[in-house]
């Protein structure tokens, strides 16, 4: 490990990697807290020892950086810190983590990931080198930067990291001819959702399925104690009824309907009137909502990750957009067939083999029977 008393002939080596693995499974251990915050974990090392650790739980509490410190069990003056994203330099809800680091002397700061691009220095880098800390990026920057994908893509695109979930038979069925949908996996795999969903900022339906499913679109699993995700329904035209489940008050969370300007105002006052946001969204041409201006009003209510949960409709025109950055895929050990079961990706489809994103899978998971699948859709920037 790089500590205060190796500073020659900089490699890293295998030391580094461990604590800085150290640093990002302590990071994880904010999903689902720290948004709008990306999750940030730190490790101190001093004379090749641990002496302190610490990750952002939540926003608006403490720094990564500022929880080791103060957690440090002796003195950090001339010890390294191994943090996953480059500390901050600028007051928000707590002050610049830089002016901590270079006020309890340490001597070396080692970070995975920046806001900057690749091959440049932000503005902590070059704060904490002015103040004479020796600073380098990286390792596990790939890492880092997948940890904290949604956070990041909002900073490049202005727009939330949108995953599309649904779960198919292994035929690629999302349902027999006659719509019926419960269950196409087991008891593992629909557990698992609630973990997914828990990672998420909002959870999102079109109203076929709020009308066809009645789901409460919530967290239901022992001891969780987060924030619901916020919950959205795509219905243009007023035609999920007030008795939805998700309407009801007593379910934990906030319901968010987004509509257009053929709402009903007696279906729309009631809705109000029973705790539902409703907001008013731009049509299309064709009458339905504008998903574009939507994930902008999301964005503005510090939505950075959104799973689209469906229906087949409601993610073909996801996919239609080009707005899929996502996918998880649940693949139940079904065999469902029939030309008129519909699949999980609705809309017109590609016409060319060569126009179909390619996918980038980065986890496969074996739930009993069923399998998951999580890929990244990969995208002519390169971003992935």
């Amino acid at each position: 490990m790089v500590d205060g008393a190796d500073t020659a002939a900089y490699q890293w080596r295998p030391g580094d990697l461990r604590v800085m693995k150290r640093a990002l499974d302590l990071a994880r251990k904010g999903s689902g807290y720290t948004s709008p915050n990306p999750m940030v974990g730190a490790v101190i090392v001093k004379n090749g020892r641990v002496i302190g650790e610490g990750w952002h739980r939540r926003a608006g509490d403490m720094h990564a950086e500022i929880e080791a410190i103060r957690g440090a069990t002796e003195d950090v003056e001339g010890a390294a810190i191994y943090v996953t994203l480059e500390p901050c330099c600028h007051f928000g809800r707590t002050p610049p983590c830089t002016k901590a680091l270079i006020e309890a002397g340490i001597k070396h700061v080692f970070y995975a990931s920046s806001e900057r691009p690749r091959g440049t220095k932000g503005e902590g880098h070059l704060e904490l080198e002015a103040a004479g800390i020796e600073v380098r990026r990286g390792p596990m920057e790939e890492e880092a930067r997948h940890l904290n994908r949604a956070f990041f893509h909002v900073l490049a695109e202005n727009r939330p990291y949108v995953i599309a979930k649904y779960c198919m038979s292994l035929d690629g069925r999302i349902a027999t001819y006659t719509g019926a949908s419960r269950w196409i996996t087991g008891d593992a795999a629909r557990l698992e959702t609630h973990y997914l969903r828990a990672q998420c900022d909002a959870l999102l339906i079109g109203a076929g399925t709020a009308i066809a499913d009645d789901p409460e679109l919530t967290v239901r699993f022992p001891d969780y104690r987060k924030v619901q995700p916020l919950r959205v329904v795509l219905d243009s035209r007023g035609r999920v009824p007030l008795k939805a489940r998700l309407f009801r008050q007593e379910i934990p969370g906030k319901t968010v309907v987004a509509t257009t300007n053929a709402m009903d105002p007696f279906h729309r006052s009631e809705l109000v009137s029973n705790g539902v946001e409703v907001w008013t969204v731009p049509p299309t041409a064709e009458g339905e909502i504008s998903l574009k201006p939507l994930l902008e009003k999301l964005m503005n209510h510090d939505v950075l990750s959104l799973m689209v949960e469906g229906g087949a409709i409601t993610l073909g025109s996801f996919f239609a957009e080009d707005l899929i950055n996502e996918v998880w895929a649940f693949v139940g050990a079904r065999l469902i067939g029939g030309n008129q079961a519909p699949g999980p990706i609705g809309a017109r489809g590609v016409a060319k083999l060569e126009n179909a994103p390619r996918l980038d899978v980065f986890s496969t998971q074996k739930l009993q029977d069923d399998i998951l699948i999580q890929a990244k859709v990969q995208k002519e920037t390169g971003e992935v």
